[in-house]
């Protein structure tokens, strides 16, 4: 089970950086620069961090690589050290069959993580009865963080009656919802609104392209004559890997609205949604099918100095024709999305 202090936290909504993979110019790991870039997350006020996931390269766990266990190790340490007087959560992500999934977990146990983001990609032969056998298997382990990874890189998509059944699922904590997809977000959300376990599920975005409208947006079902509301409490995003103190002011910028909304905020939130999707799209390379979105993380991160460069252990993976030039306009053009100021007084205090 998880920790209540935790869970209550994760209730109340908070930034989830999904955290990269640090290498340096031989493609080796590199430890001291995956912990610089763990401690910007610490200060930049996030509520957490997730390592092991699509962010930090689903390659680390190749054997010519074996970094799984590492990566989970150094992030589990550097939080550690930093002795925070603040809840933390450490998720780690868990990928392949049944039994990989299963010893993901212990492994994300014995470092002391809280959750597990339980990918569900790469499994496109096994049915929604043998998926929702795995998660039950891995919630016996460690408490689950769904996920609903979209088809364009690796996801595939379920059936609302497997979301019902999955919200169902004992240690079943949270969901992240990357399904970039209106329609399939809501299947989600809607068995959600019907579970006997609405209010032990935290909802949370992973649709990086509809980030902002997602935090505003309030669902409401009829259930059994009952008006029952659901909203998504945070994100667990690849795009809050950059630019997190944004994303955390943003978070409290949205609860703040929420409290007290004026339809001036609403415009200006509105403005700041597309803004944030535009940027998105070069961050993430849309158009090349995401092909990019790992380099284009790693370049955003290291203009800042939070990363050497922006290697990936596969070197086939780089910045797509014309993204380069296209994250310089999104630079110029939307100034106030990215935290430069933060980073620079960041790096200036641990020197």
């Amino acid at each position: 089970m998880l920790d209540k202090k935790l869970k209550a936290y994760l209730m109340e909504g908070i930034v989830l950086p999904a955290h990269p993979l640090c290498l340096d110019e031989h493609r080796h790991f590199d430890e001291d620069n995956q912990r610089l870039l763990t401690e910007y997350y610490i200060a930049s006020g996030a509520g957490g961090v997730a390592v092991g996931v699509h962010s930090t390269q689903f390659e680390i766990r190749d054997p010519q690589h074996n970094l799984f266990e590492k990566v989970l190790e150094v992030t589990a340490n550097v939080i550690a050290e930093k002795k925070l007087e603040r809840p933390f959560l450490k998720i780690a992500g868990i990928c392949g069959p049944i039994e990989q999934a299963i010893e993901e977990a212990k492994i994300a146990v014995s470092y002391g993580y809280d959750m597990g983001l339980l990918s569900m990609g790469g499994l496109h032969n096994a049915t929604e009865e043998e998926i929702l056998e795995r998660t039950e298997a891995v919630a016996q382990v460690i408490p689950v963080f769904g996920f609903y990874l979209q088809p364009s890189v690796g996801g595939r998509v379920f059936s609302y009656d497997f979301w019902t059944k999955f919200v169902e699922i004992k240690n079943v904590e949270a969901i992240k919802c990357a399904s970039f997809n209106r329609y399939q977000t809501l299947d989600v959300v809607r068995a959600i609104a019907y579970s006997s376990r609405k209010e032990d599920i935290a909802l949370y975005t992973g649709n990086d392209d509809n980030i902002i409208n997602d935090l505003l947006a309030v669902y409401r079902f009829d259930v059994n004559g009952k008006q029952e509301e659901v909203q998504f409490k945070g994100g667990l995003l690849g795009h809050w890997a950059v630019w997190t103190r944004k994303a955390v002011e943003l978070i409290r910028e949205v609860k703040s609205f929420k409290e007290k909304p004026t339809i001036e905020k609403w415009r200006e939130l509105q403005i700041l949604a597309n803004q944030t999707t535009d940027a998105n799209a070069i961050i993430f390379d849309v158009a090349n099918d995401f092909k990019g979105c790992i380099p284009g993380i790693h370049e955003v991160l290291r203009r800042q100095g939070l990363m050497k460069g922006i290697w990936c252990l596969n070197p086939e993976e780089i910045l797509s024709l014309g993204q380069f030039d296209e994250l310089n306009r999104i630079e110029r053009d939307y100034p106030w999305l990215n935290d430069n100021d933060f980073v620079t007084e960041f790096l200036l205090e641990r020197r």
